[in-house]
């Protein structure tokens, strides 16, 4: 779901970096304050970008000028909240535009909304949401990071409509044809993810008890 770079028109650039800009800045104070007041949590926020990093690198071809892949954001969204992982998901696209040609610089406003901003906030409330109904962790997460991922690839799939509107349809028509070509690789991909982050979320609470207790983790369900 990066879109590449140069593949949005510059005014669509523009009004992504624009909309996005707000949520990182928030972001970054939000992170700032979580290491000054929590130092000890340090290494479970490097490993929440470790595992996005790695996961949104394992890319799939699909759309010209996109791709699908893993988003890793779930994990970090359902463990410190969507507002933090913001920054660690500008910072993980960020890096893979520099050094892995995946993605672009002109086109990081874009896929930091999708990706870090959108993906995040539906991982979270998710999360949120099955856990005040169910109460179950393992089907919390699981839902957290598949519907996380599939959020963010609507939102780019609205994205790549706005931009490139179908000649006789207009934007429905090419939403349409971009949700569906998405689908394809990416439905089993979200699916996938949310069994990994499983996994991930199990070891952390076999081996990080201490460090997810300060972040009173898991959350108790909403009343």
């Amino acid at each position: 779901m990066h879109i590449m770079e140069g593949f949005l028109p510059p005014l669509h650039a523009a009004g992504w970096t624009v909309a996005a800009a707000p949520f990182v800045v928030v972001s970054a104070r939000a992170v700032a304050r979580l290491v000054q007041e929590k130092p000890q949590t340090k290494l479970l926020l490097a490993g929440s970008g470790a595992f996005a990093l790695a996961l949104s690198a394992l890319k799939l071809p699909s759309l010209s000028g996109s791709c699908s892949h893993p988003t890793g954001v779930g994990l970090g969204s359902v463990l410190f909240g969507p507002v933090v992982m913001t920054l660690i998901g500008t910072l993980v696209l960020l890096f893979q535009a520099l050094l892995l040609a995946h993605g672009g610089l002109t086109t990081l406003g874009a896929n930091v909304f999708s990706m870090a901003i959108v993906g995040p906030w539906a991982a979270y409330g998710v999360f949120r949401l099955v856990r005040s109904v169910h109460g179950s962790v393992p089907i919390a997460v699981f839902l957290a990071a598949t519907l996380g991922n599939l959020a963010t690839y609507l939102t780019t799939s609205v994205q790549l409509s706005m931009a490139f509107p179908d000649a006789t349809s207009g934007f429905a028509g090419a939403l349409l044809k971009f949700v569906s070509v998405f689908a394809v690789t990416q439905i089993p991909l979200a699916v996938i993810e949310g069994m990994v982050t499983v996994v991930a979320v199990n070891l952390l609470l076999q081996h990080s008890r201490d460090e997810l207790e300060i972040l009173s983790w898991p959350y108790r369900p909403v009343r």
